[in-house]
């Protein structure tokens, strides 16, 4: 394996978010503190408990996830796309270098920015309400795999996509209502029985279900199914992203 050439990759993408480094932190603190103010506190002051756990607390999680999601897709798809975008990508393709280690380049420098992130919003949200962590094993495998899976679906994304407005489309129009409506806010359990077996249709309810049971042990769905669910979309993603490669689709045109 090219040592080199990942940590290249890996260095290249990380000063570009160091570059950004006031942007990188405020947006996701003053977006979080935001979310605490209107949810937490205006919606919040109307729900005492959800599951026995108090709703500014309930929430920590599917904000998290709201964030991990959108950072990790945004990073993954804009580091492959600007190559692309430039034409640098040649230069990556001619390189003594396979796809794994290119892969492990742009897809673990999103993660690690992603990663990041996450920790500044749970630091933010412990600023607001007291934090617990009942299994923090879990709590870290829900983070890393999640940074890693929409990582990969962004670095799809950004291959797929051939131009910026199109980098938009999945986060805003499909990634960001499906968070919404996937229990982020709210216990799927509080919906009518209708939309509760809609809601079981949502991916990203496993998701948020998963990583919420890792903090208070409280879930609508296992904890198993959880994380099958994320395990598989890890392996669609990576033949995806393999298929890409192997074929040069949007890569060699």
């Amino acid at each position: 394996m090219n040592i080199n050439a990942i940590a290249v990759i890996y260095r290249a993408e990380m000063m570009r978010a160091v570059n950004t480094l006031f942007q990188t932190i405020a947006s996701p603190v003053i977006s979080t503190s935001l979310y605490f103010v209107v949810f937490g506190s205006a919606i919040g002051s109307r729900i005492e408990t959800i599951d026995g756990v108090s709703y500014g607390l309930f929430i920590v999680p599917g904000l998290t996830m709201l964030t991990l999601l959108t950072q990790s897709i945004s990073n993954a798809s804009f580091g492959i796309y600007f190559p692309k975008f430039t034409g640098t990508i040649y230069e990556i393709l001619s390189a003594p270098l396979s796809f794994h280690e290119a892969l492990i380049g742009y897809v673990g420098a999103a993660a690690t920015k992603s990663l990041v992130v996450g920790t500044i919003i749970l630091l933010t949200a412990s600023l607001f309400v007291e934090m617990r962590i009942e299994h923090p094993v879990w709590m870290l495998v829900f983070l890393f795999l999640t940074c890693i899976t929409f990582s990969l679906f962004g670095f799809i994304i950004g291959i797929w996509a051939d131009s910026f407005e199109k980098l938009q489309i999945v986060p805003i129009l499909v990634i960001t209502p499906l968070v919404f409506l996937g229990g982020s806010f709210y216990s799927i359990n509080m919906l009518p029985p209708f939309w509760q077996t809609v809601s079981f249709f949502n991916p990203v309810v496993y998701l948020v279900s998963g990583f919420r049971w890792s903090f208070f042990e409280v879930s609508d769905v296992n904890v198993w199914t959880s994380f099958s669910v994320i395990a598989i979309f890890l392996v669609l993603c990576l033949a995806m992203v393999s298929w890409m490669f192997r074929t040069g689709y949007k890569l060699r045109q």
